[in-house]
């Protein structure tokens, strides 16, 4: 029997009472969680998984991935109307969503987010329906020479992103860079940076970073700045649905734009180790230099083509991540490790014969995906209207509301008050960058994807016995060294070409 026939039964199998429930109780539970700073998916499965022990292995995993693809859908609420990423994944939503909330634009920027994350989702399944184990063959190619190359690619796209001043954009890179290192050496074991505090042998820790970046930066702000919350008086009684749609020519000319981004993160996601953080991380890099609407990215005014892409490719990146967990075995994510304990814990060993001898199950997951993305779809559309109520509180009110919910969600990354002082140092640096333009984007990029290049070098590096050469040997590597070294001599090419121009004319 084909894909296609086994699909239908697995739809068929997820659609039963018992799945089924369990499909749009994950969903909306994984939406809750998303929005709610600090939790995150894996959290959220990870308080919920004794809890599925009880549970037939088919609803339970169901549940479970259900909480994984709806946090990606509710992390863009937060990161929209407070400027608070739910998830890491949602911080380039952040970047973008935010402003178009100030100005007004709050209802569209929501939609666009849960059509974006629709389409992502749904090009996910797809790919993990006609080809899971293909697919996975082909992110098994990618070794640690392969992913520094990757990762180094990606690290070009900084220069994207320094804007009108390149040297505050440097100093925002370098800051990345350095609070990166703090920790213990992946490689050696060495401690780096930790100033004899036992604190900072786990490094710094992403979520409290982000939250007082982009969140309790915002409560400095609207502390000394009564404006900051224009968006409110714009939101006069109760929001009509259709306020938050977009025009149909915008959505036509978004369509294509979530399918390349989707495409992407499809293919970061299933990188064993990558997620849906770096994989909205480079789909907005790449947004950043090839959309048309470019030159609006990045700035006060938002841009629903920001939001778009970094919500299509980490929800693309949420569903890419199973195709390894299910294909070999391979974690895809931190979540998807989560879901592997769960797996054996039910007796079920993921890997090439897990398609074999148990079908029915992977099917019916496969199956719920489709079922649960169109749940989500709803249901976060018809939140939209209540949820922008948030906008109407002023800013007196707002404030210590934020405020709790920056501490609360920094405390629930791993119950330390020590994230809790990380986010509000981060959030007076955060205050600091934004009284002075600096760019806080530079900063998450190098944070995020410094470690990864570091440790993926070192890998390559020791395996070749230290030779360089290896980036040029494997074929996949060079083809990225090739493109880096492209990526950056282009502005320099394309200056002397300009003034070539000049003195002709």
């Amino acid at each position: 029997m084909g894909n296609f026939g086994l699909l239908f039964q697995g739809l068929a199998s997820a659609a039963t009472p018992m799945n089924l429930l369990s499909c749009i109780l994950g969903g909306v539970l994984g939406i809750f969680v998303g929005a709610m700073p600090g939790i995150g998916s894996v959290s959220g499965c990870s308080l919920l998984l004794p809890i599925t022990y009880k549970m037939n292995p088919s609803a339970a995993i169901i549940m479970l991935a259900g909480i994984y693809y709806g946090n990606m859908y509710g992390g863009a609420y937060s990161a929209i109307l407070l400027n608070i990423p739910g998830d890491s994944p949602a911080v380039c939503t952040a970047l973008e969503g935010y402003p178009l909330s100030r100005n007004g634009k709050a209802g569209k920027a929501l939609f666009t987010a849960n059509m974006a994350s629709f389409i992502g989702g749904t090009i996910g399944i797809i790919f993990l329906t006609l080809g899971g184990p293909l697919l996975a063959k082909v992110a098994l190619k990618f070794g640690p020479a392969e992913t520094a190359a990757l990762v180094l690619f990606a690290l070009t796209s900084i220069g994207w992103m320094l804007g009108d001043s390149p040297a505050k954009g440097l100093i925002a890179t370098g800051l990345g860079v350095i609070l990166s290192t703090i920790g213990v050496d992946q490689s050696s074991g060495a401690f780096r940076y930790t100033f004899g505090n036992v604190n900072f042998l786990a490094g710094i820790q992403f979520v409290p970073l982000v939250i007082g970046m982009f969140g309790f930066s915002q409560v400095l702000i609207m502390m000394g700045d009564e404006g900051t919350m224009e968006a409110a008086n714009q939101y006069k009684g109760r929001l009509r649905y259709k306020d938050c749609f977009l025009p149909g020519k915008q959505v036509l000319r978004l369509v294509p734009q979530c399918v390349r981004d989707a495409v992407l993160g499809e293919f970061i996601g299933f990188l064993p180790g990558a997620g849906g953080t770096s994989a909205s991380l480079i789909s907005y890099m790449v947004e950043r230099k090839i959309n048309r609407n470019k030159a609006n990215m990045g700035t006060d005014q938002g841009t629903y083509e920001g939001v778009a892409a970094s919500e299509a490719a980490n929800n693309a990146a949420a569903v890419g991540a199973f195709v390894p967990l299910l294909s070999f075995g391979i974690p895809g994510s931190s979540t998807t490790a989560v879901l592997l304990g769960g797996l054996m814990a039910w007796g079920l060993t993921p890997g090439p014969l897990l398609f074999q001898d148990q079908p029915q199950f992977v099917w019916s997951l496969i199956g719920s995906m489709y079922i649960g993305n169109v749940l989500c779809l709803i249901f976060g559309i018809l939140c939209i209207p209540f949820i922008i109520s948030l906008l109407k509180i002023p800013n007196k009110i707002m404030a210590p509301i934020v405020a709790v919910v920056c501490i609360v969600g920094a405390y629930a990354t791993n119950n330390s008050m020590f994230d809790v002082w990380v986010m509000l140092v981060s959030g007076v640096i955060g205050y600091i960058f934004n009284k002075h333009k600096i760019p806080a984007a530079p900063l998450v990029l190098a944070f995020v994807l410094a470690p990864i290049f570091e440790l993926k070098t070192r890998q390559a590096l020791e395996i070749s016995r230290c030779n360089p050469v290896v980036f040029l040997t494997h074929p996949i590597a060079c083809v990225f060294v090739v493109l880096t070294l492209v990526m950056l001599l282009f502005p320099v090419v394309s200056k002397l070409v300009k003034k070539g121009k000049k003195k002709e004319s």
